[in-house]
């Protein structure tokens, strides 16, 4: 009789395990894209700065600024992705845990943790992801404004 329990915690165990694992990793994953995404950036914004010195119409300085306002605004999204969380309020993650004696991180071992974890680093990948998110849209929008300083001397 007491086998279905034993298989229900053990699932229950395994789950909490692969969540802990999965939200990590995605966690993992914002920061590698942000990382690309800011490199593409910085080599976009050297490009523009060499145009610095060149005569440009109107329309194209306009377009280019707004480019370069795009871009980083993008920047700083991306900057806040990669930005270290270190509240460490919740009970179940390594700030809170520099903060204690090694009794009390010994006692606080006793519970398990793995529920509280997987709400704090999701919420941490929901909101790394949002400014991913944000941040490639401000990147679209940026090569749309410098599509169109390009075309704007033909136009």
């Amino acid at each position: 009789m007491s086998a279905p329990t034993t298989t229900t915690a053990n699932t229950t165990d395994k789950n909490l395990d692969a969540a802990c694992t999965a939200v990590a990793t995605e966690i993992g994953r914002t920061d590698g894209k942000a990382s690309l995404l800011l490199a593409f950036n910085g080599a976009v914004l050297a490009g523009l700065a060499t145009l610095a010195d060149t005569e440009l119409s109107a329309p194209t300085r306009v377009l280019g600024a707004l480019a370069i306002t795009a871009l980083g605004s993008a920047s700083v999204l991306l900057l806040l992705v990669v930005r270290p969380h270190l509240g460490g309020q919740d009970h179940a993650s390594f700030p809170y845990w520099a903060r204690l004696a090694e009794t009390e991180i010994h006692a606080s071992m006793s519970s398990d943790t793995r529920t509280a974890r997987i709400r704090i680093l999701s919420g941490i990948a929901v909101a790394k992801f949002t400014r991913l998110r944000r941040a490639v849209d401000c990147i679209l929008t940026a090569l749309a404004f410098l599509a169109l300083a390009a075309l704007s001397p033909l136009l």
